[in-house]
């Protein structure tokens, strides 16, 4: 299986699935935009302003459409550093 290798925010590989792995659909594409859109969303409530959009509008508007591929994307958690800890 392949995998798309990126960095968190603290400089951290990230290992992010290609496909979902219930219905195959490619999902590492819209991962990096999905992170980036929510870190918007989540800025604009600390500052108690109204979000341009919500999580459901940013799947919404990736494409991603079946609950199962939400999935994959919502409940991803960087676990590289606990999983390989050294370098």
């Amino acid at each position: 299986m392949q995998e798309r290798r990126d960095r968190n925010p603290i400089g951290d590989i990230v290992i992010i699935p290609v496909r979902c792995f219930t219905c195959g659909k490619v999902i590492s594409d819209v991962y990096e935009e999905y992170k980036k859109r929510y870190e918007e969303y989540k800025k604009a409530l600390g500052t108690d302003e109204k979000p341009k959009e919500t999580p459901k509008q940013i799947l919404d508007d990736l494409g991603l459409d079946r609950y199962c591929c939400r999935r994959m994307i919502l409940t991803h958690v960087d676990l590289i550093g606990e999983a390989a800890p050294y370098e």
